[in-house]
């Protein structure tokens, strides 16, 4: 299930679809907020990511009235939230060159923002996938329920549905992006569009087609170096070459592995996703081990002791390697993993012939080569 590859990649400084900063030019940007009802003095916090670092800006309003002021490497979004007890949510924002206008009528709910092209584009955006969300939102917590009393069949469909609507979304943002190429979140839609597993075939051509300006944003420049690496790992070409030491420090190539169909496996025992798709990983490897197939496990981990744990209790009898470094790991830079579990499977003579196989197409696909 695609989906659950989100829990390992929430707070992955790789995964997230900010600038990194840069010296040079900055956006300024000014946000006015002001609030309907407020019957006490109240604190707004703003936050957004540069370089892979939350920054995080306060004001305070007694009389209704906020302001935020800043600069940021390119247009980017953002998120306000108050400190006031109880319920409350965020307002997603679209930081741009100009004033951002926030209206709120309660500090417990969220507000409505206009006034940049960018804010502008953003509200678009959400007045086409809002229905999505709204179902989405219906949907993650029909499965936890169903997680919780441990009901499968109801997990299955809730996983099934969850994957049918972000296909739907992800066509109405490709769809908006290719109608609206010159639009100025341009960058923020195509990451979108692109997801974590990149198709360079499929999309180098929409990418081409943004404005220069947008592609010489940090972000622009960070994507044309994803696509470089994605066309290097296209199926039928030859894996990157690499070496890592494995837990006795001892390093271990890829290139070791030549004669036989090898899975490289990116995981990470803290990964959720990671841990619930080791005994499909395992049942495999058991099946097909005698046949000509093995796996080198590269681990996101940064702690020795978790990944040895982990691996002793999942039963993961193969090859591993790491250079302890979490979401640096210089293999995954290599491969420019951005969400785990991912994985690569290799022919004898190293070529890559299929890419991010879970469950039962990874046993297909072995019970196909290894005949």
């Amino acid at each position: 299930m695609k989906r659950l590859i989100v829990a390992a990649v929430l707070f992955s400084p790789a995964a997230a679809l900010f600038a990194q900063e840069k010296k040079g030019h900055k956006v300024p940007f000014h946000i006015e907020g002001s609030v309907a009802r407020q019957e006490q003095p109240a604190k707004f916090y703003l936050r957004y990511r540069i370089d892979g670092k939350t920054i995080t800006d306060s004001a305070v309003t007694t009389d209704g009235k906020f302001s935020f002021d800043g600069k940021v490497p390119e247009p980017q979004i953002a998120q306000l939230v108050t400190a006031a007890p109880g319920k409350k949510e965020a307002t997603s924002l679209f930081l741009g060159k100009g004033t951002t206008k926030v209206a709120i009528t309660d500090v417990f709910l969220k507000g409505t923002a206009e006034g940049t092209k960018e804010q502008d584009a953003f509200n678009q955006l959400n007045a086409l996938t809002k229905p999505f969300s709204k179902e989405m939102d219906d949907l993650i917590r029909d499965y936890r329920k169903a997680a919780e009393a441990k009901d499968e069949a109801a997990q299955k469909k809730a996983e099934t549905r969850m994957d049918e609507v972000d296909a739907s979304r992800t066509a109405v943002i490709r769809k908006y992006l290719t109608d609206n190429p010159s639009t100025p979140i341009g960058m923020y839609l195509l990451n979108q569009v692109a997801g974590y597993e990149l198709n360079a075939t499929d999309i180098e051509p929409i990418f081409k087609s943004l404005p220069k300006k947008i592609r010489r944003y940090p972000s622009g420049k960070q994507f044309a170096e994803r696509l470089e690496i994605a066309k290097k790992l296209t199926v039928g070409n030859p894996a990157i070459e690499f070496s890592q030491n494995d837990a006795s420090g001892k390093p271990v190539s890829l290139s070791s592995f030549r004669g036989k169909y090898v899975l490289v496996d990116f995981w990470a025992s803290w990964c959720g996703p990671c841990r619930a798709e080791n005994p499909n990983v395992v049942k495999a490897y058991n099946k097909y081990k005698d046949k000509g197939f093995t796996i080198l496990g590269v681990s996101f981990d940064e702690k020795k002791e978790k990944w040895e744990q982990a691996i002793q209790q999942d039963g993961l009898a193969w090859t591993h390697v790491s250079d302890l470094k979490g979401w640096s790991n210089e293999v995954g830079k290599l491969y420019g993993i951005r969400a785990i579990p991912q994985n690569v499977l290799l022919d004898p003579q190293g070529k890559i012939v299929a890419k991010n196989l879970r469950a039962e197409a990874l046993d297909a696909k072995l019970a196909e080569l290894l005949k």
